[in-house]
């Protein structure tokens, strides 16, 4: 997907390698995100071999695919989509949109939309029929999004997190994507 405008030139897509400044760009907005509080889980910017071994380590997973958000050719943000392994015959139908973020310079631009978009439409083609996801109560814009977009809560943890010393709940939703019943 690729739209340009005001707000500058958005494309998501699917990463299966690293080309160019990919690596480097995804580190950067990743270290970004962390400092501003939305780091997919981590709370402390790790050190940069710790980042790229990480992004390095995601494509080689079989059961995971990237999808990137980039703002005028930049990465700016990304989400996985994680599937069961293969011995988890009983829950296969299912996958999990997970490590979502978009930078702090990026954000407001459609880009997080766009990857969750993106994952759904790679989820269908595998013939996944649920998606499921978590993330702590803090991220209010996050929350907005996904229920915006169809996903229902289904449950809370009271105790999910534990930033800056204090404990968080957090959020558990689906969304079926196969236009079947919820």
């Amino acid at each position: 997907m690729s739209e340009a405008g005001a707000k500058g030139r958005i494309e998501v897509g699917e990463l299966t390698q690293y080309v160019g400044t990919d690596l480097d760009d995804l580190c950067e907005a990743t270290e970004s995100a962390i400092e501003e509080g939305g780091g997919f889980g981590w709370l402390r910017v790790p050190a940069r071999q710790v980042l790229e071994a990480y992004w390095k380590g995601v494509l080689l997973v079989p059961e995971r695919r990237l999808v990137v958000g980039r703002l005028d050719g930049v990465i700016a943000g990304s989400a996985q989509l994680s599937r069961m392994p293969r011995n988890n015959e009983a829950q296969a139908f299912a996958g999990t949109l997970t490590s979502a973020f978009v930078a702090p310079w990026a954000r407001g631009r459609g880009i997080a939309r766009g990857i969750v978009r993106e994952i759904e439409r790679i989820a269908g083609e595998l013939g996944l029929v649920v998606l499921n996801l978590d993330l702590r109560d803090t991220q209010q814009a996050a929350i907005g999004l996904y229920e915006s977009l169809g996903y229902r809560r289904w449950g809370t943890h009271p105790c999910y997190a534990q930033v800056e010393g204090r404990i968080v709940p957090g959020h558990y939703y689906y969304k079926r994507i196969d236009a079947g019943p919820a």
